[in-house]
């Protein structure tokens, strides 16, 4: 056998500039409606007022922004074979699963510095709720992503349902704790089994559907559960919900006001803040969303992440290879079920009240096009996703009635552009020469 090598084509001057160009029109399109205009009060009369030198300065950076991107990846790209230039196709092999290990190196970086960035947010916004609150949502949704990339992106199930899953963790915390007096800390893991338990009853008669059969299938579970919860008000309060839910807690001391039981600002002596609460939810999101990222990372290393990327690819050649499709499938159901659990627990704790009105069909259609657009099978894909269609409404606020408009429509021009999705390229989970082979 004789190993395939692929020369690397370095992008030419003209290529790179009509690579910004289309960066640049993409920015100019979406830039008109949220920076080129704004509306301003005259005599109690909304008039439009046009920010043309904000858009320009805007299109500009994006198009030196995606030349020097370009430019910083082709330069890693070309370190990085550099080094693996006279080495047999063995070791090439060897090196590749070691760099997927690590994750590829451009994104490592950027995941190191998305991190960072996370981290250090509430130090520069320590007092903008809303900023605080933004990043919050954002953290739910890349948790809901990466939950979701376990099912659709690594074993090819497409589930139109996972915001039951979402639901399941969110009603379970929420009886636990008014219901049963349960904490946050307990009622976790057993929210996130009841959810995977759930993930399982789904996965068990879907077992022979694929592709649009097994998205009817998972819409239908999502309705259903969302229609219990309506319906059944002896449990889950009917379209009521389900009010004051307890917070998070720190060995049982809550941020609550002075002078109260178990407050955390007269254990530590210092000054009650509003902002002291959710701060601590951004970083229990935070910690959560990263702790569901290792563990997905770690699935994939394993012999079962492998069998998901295979099952995913050619079912029938999974049969005949021995592997047991019913296992490896109920597990992706579980696995991406127990994460969506976790996070409509910290939902449930963030808001205090939840209803059936959170848990509806558009929930899932956001979670799918961010594991679809970030590109399926990638988790830094998932937050770059995640950032833009979180706060691509957000920005979009003085438009109040065209967000869904422009929401759609900026979902169509990145599915244009990238068909794959944003990060569609990734490094494959095994690659395998055998021995004595050479280049």
């Amino acid at each position: 056998m004789t190993a395939i090598v692929h020369a690397h084509h370095t992008p030419t001057l003209s290529e790179r500039l009509k690579d910004a160009s289309a960066a640049a029109f993409i920015a100019l399109i979406l830039g008109i409606p949220m920076i080129g205009m704004t509306t301003v009060d005259q005599g109690g009369f909304l008039a439009v007022m046009t920010r043309w030198p904000q858009l320009a300065l805007f299109v500009g950076l994006t198009f030196a922004g995606r030349i020097l991107f370009s430019l910083a990846l082709e330069t890693i790209k070309r370190r990085s074979q550099g080094r693996k230039s006279g080495k047999s196709a063995a070791s090439a092999a060897e090196a590749a699963n070691a760099a997927l290990k690590r994750g590829t190196k451009p994104e490592s970086v950027i995941g190191w510095l998305a991190v960072g960035i996370a981290v250090a947010l509430p130090i520069f916004f320590s007092e903008d709720r809303y900023i605080i609150d933004i990043a919050t949502s954002v953290l739910i949704y890349i948790m809901l992503g990466w939950g979701l990339n376990v099912v659709v992106g690594l074993a090819g199930l497409l589930d139109l349902g996972y915001v039951a899953f979402y639901a399941v963790g969110a009603y379970t915390y929420a009886l636990l704790s008014t219901q049963f007096g349960w904490g946050f800390w307990e009622a976790l893991p057993v929210a996130g089994g009841l959810a995977a338990l759930f993930g399982v009853l789904l996965g068990w008669p879907t077992l022979r559907l694929r592709g649009d059969y097994l998205a009817i299938v998972t819409l239908g579970f999502g309705e259903i559960i969302r229609l219990l919860l309506v319906n059944w008000t002896e449990l889950s309060g009917g379209p009521n919900g389900i009010t004051s839910i307890p917070r998070p807690s720190v060995f049982g001391y809550a941020f609550l006001p002075p002078d109260t039981e178990g407050s955390i600002a007269d254990l530590l002596g210092i000054e009650f803040s509003p902002m002291h609460r959710l701060l601590f939810l951004y970083y229990l999101i935070l910690l959560l969303a990263l702790l569901t990222n290792l563990f997905v990372t770690a699935m994939r290393r394993l012999p079962l992440g492998r069998a998901w990327e295979a099952v995913r690819e050619d079912e029938i050649a999974c049969k005949a290879m021995g592997i047991n499709v019913t296992t490896v499938k109920l597990s992706a159901f579980a696995i991406g079920a127990m994460l969506g659990g976790f996070a409509g627990v910290f939902f449930a704790a963030r808001q205090g009240f939840i209803s059936p009105e959170s848990f509806t069909f558009s929930e899932s259609a956001i979670i799918l096009a961010i594991v679809v657009l970030g590109g399926m099978g990638s988790q830094l894909g998932v937050v770059l996703a995640a950032l833009v269609l979180v706060m691509l409404p957000e920005l979009g606020r003085d438009f109040a009635e065209y967000r869904m408009l422009l929401f759609g429509f900026a979902m169509i021009v990145i599915m244009v552009w990238r068909p794959g999705g944003i990060l569609a390229n990734r490094a494959p989970t095994l690659i395998h020469v055998p021995t004595g082979d050479k280049a």
